[in-house]
């Protein structure tokens, strides 16, 4: 993978209408924004949570909007969106040719191989054994191909010294919550992750009782540190690469860790 971690350093992103959704580049056919933790895709019941759909249509009135890769409520980052029903369907035909290009950056428990491919099936866990959490994915010999490939950046420690590494992470499938499941098989979830962390319980916790004292101590972060950092497709033939750095929270985590020597090692030879 080529490495666009640096641009993590540049975080000045236009904002538009709301401060929390960011318009990142816009064309005829189709728009890329970036999308906050906390906010999601689509309405899932009638309670008048704000969605990224109804952005979408405050700024595109009258406009099929379509989204075109969807990213978990708690995920930060890239999200393509077409604006016409011509470019819905050729980037849907793209998708499944996965001709989409879609890389992330999350922040993991521990210290990872330097690289490595993960190669599993995946279904919901449910139905195939008791789940406490309906949506729950998992490694299942009966579920469908998942493949994720990652590299690891950098690893650093937090004030207990444990180890927190920075992947950057490529999917060739896209199953249902398939970057968290596949790190937590590995043994390195994805640090704040409530479902497949280091206790399923804390979804179910923060469910009946809000964030709480024990939950930051389990946790770390408030929500699970994933963000979609670049989109790369062809459009009327001409390439198209999109960046977003880290979302500020998560920045902020990483920037606040110790460099471990080996880390301080690595810069001094890089």
């Amino acid at each position: 993978m080529d490495n666009f971690v640096p641009a993590c350093q540049n975080r000045k992103v236009q904002t538009v209408e709301r401060p929390d959704v960011r318009l990142i580049r816009e064309h005829p056919d189709w728009v890329i924004v970036g999308k906050p933790p906390n906010l999601l895709i689509h309405p899932t019941r009638p309670d008048g949570q704000y969605t990224l759909l109804e952005w979408l249509k405050n700024r595109y009135p009258g406009e099929p909007v379509a989204i075109i890769n969807r990213l978990d409520r708690e995920t930060s980052g890239l999200v393509l969106v077409a604006r016409t029903s011509e470019a819905a369907s050729a980037l849907g035909k793209m998708t499944m040719r996965r001709e989409i290009r879609k890389r992330y950056l999350a922040l993991v428990v521990g210290e990872p191989l330097p690289a490595g491919s993960i190669l599993t099936r995946l279904d919901r866990q449910g139905k195939y054994r008791p789940s406490e959490i309906h949506l729950k994915q998992a490694v299942l010999e009966e579920g469908y191909p998942a493949v994720t490939r990652y590299t690891c950046v950098e690893t650093r420690q937090d004030r207990e010294g444990r180890g927190v590494s920075l992947v950057e992470v490529e999917l060739e499938t896209g199953r249902m919550h398939q970057i968290r499941v596949h790190l937590s098989h590995i043994g390195h979830p994805v640090l704040g992750d409530k479902i497949y962390g280091p206790d399923e319980k804390n979804y179910l916790r923060f469910i009946e009782g809000g964030w709480t004292e024990d939950l930051q101590k389990s946790l770390q972060l408030r929500r699970h540190a994933l963000h979609s950092a670049r989109l790369e497709f062809v459009w009327n033939n001409e390439p198209v690469v999109c960046l977003l750095p880290l979302w500020e929270d998560m920045l902020e985590f990483w920037d606040g860790l110790a460099f471990s020597p080996e880390s301080e090692n690595a810069l001094t030879k890089s």
